[in-house]
């Protein structure tokens, strides 16, 4: 994945997390148990946070492209691919519960844990051999 495909994924990530939490904080407030807000606000967390991690990996992976000395990018680009797989499946199925979707659903979250945690340590594979 290149840099530039990051950049896109990371603010159209971002932006659609900007949208969610005004979402939630105007409309859902009112309407969602104190479970679903949890699930609801927790989803959003990890999803700002990877999602700005992309913009990250992405500035990174620009700045390793303009230095002189050879350097290689391991595995940031797969790291970003495992980011949002982890927002898709994490995030994602803790909005649809929160929004009513079965509560069978959750199974789903778990895996999305597992792609953030793969990425990170994507990250630090490639941090260590650098």
């Amino acid at each position: 994945m290149s840099p530039q495909a990051i950049l896109i994924w990371g603010a159209s990530l971002t932006g659609v997390g900007v949208l969610l939490g005004a979402f939630g904080a105007h409309s859902l407030r009112s309407r969602l148990t104190s479970e679903a807000l949890e699930w609801f606000q927790t989803g959003l967390n990890y999803h700002f946070i990877h999602s700005l991690s992309l913009l990250a990996l992405a500035l990174i992976l620009i700045w390793l492209r303009t230095m002189t000395v050879p350097s290689s990018s391991g595995f940031l680009p797969q790291a970003a691919i495992a980011f949002i797989v982890g927002i898709v499946l994490f995030s994602g199925s803790l909005y649809l519960m929160a929004l009513g979707a079965p509560r069978m659903l959750g199974m789903v979250t778990p895996l999305g844990g597992l792609a953030f945690l793969a990425g990170w340590a994507l990250v630090v594979i490639s941090i260590a051999r650098s």
